[in-house]
């Protein structure tokens, strides 16, 4: 009896381009509000970590590539699998940035001091590697 019933309950959530969709929303949406934090209040603050770092400071923008370009990209299914490649490379290099020296760390509430970090990083990782299924914008193969 237990046995029917979680096949009956898989069967019924079984719907595999609607958790495609809904991790397309969560991951490019959830970083696009990041992203346009920075477009609207600036980059300076990224470009002065870069410059302390000797890097040249205009690679601040290119976070707007990545935490804005590449999030609008994955919510409508254009692109989806380069553009998730892009804000995983784009987490990557925000930790290093800032987050080396949080990785063994908690923040005050107890939480994993980079945990966002991971979340869309792993979170990309898994939208490039199940790419954007039947709900995108894109309707070819080669651009989903």
């Amino acid at each position: 009896m237990v046995k029917s019933l979680l096949i009956a309950v898989n069967k019924t959530l079984t719907h595999d381009d609607m958790g495609r969709l809904l991790l397309r929303l969560a991951v490019g949406g959830l970083m696009l509000f990041h992203g346009l934090h920075k477009l609207f209040g600036g980059v300076e603050g990224i470009s002065g970590m870069l410059v302390a770092k000797g890097l040249p400071g205009f690679i601040a923008y290119g976070v707007l590539v990545g935490e804005v370009a590449a999030p609008i990209l994955i919510i409508l299914g254009i692109l989806t699998r380069p553009a998730a490649l892009v804000l995983a490379f784009t987490m990557v290099a925000a930790w290093l940035m800032v987050g080396t020296g949080k990785t063994l760390a908690l923040d005050a509430v107890g939480a994993w001091a980079i945990e966002s970090l991971v979340y869309f990083f792993v979170g990309a990782l898994a939208v490039a590697l199940l790419g954007a299924g039947r709900y995108a914008l894109a309707s070819h193969p080669a651009w989903k």
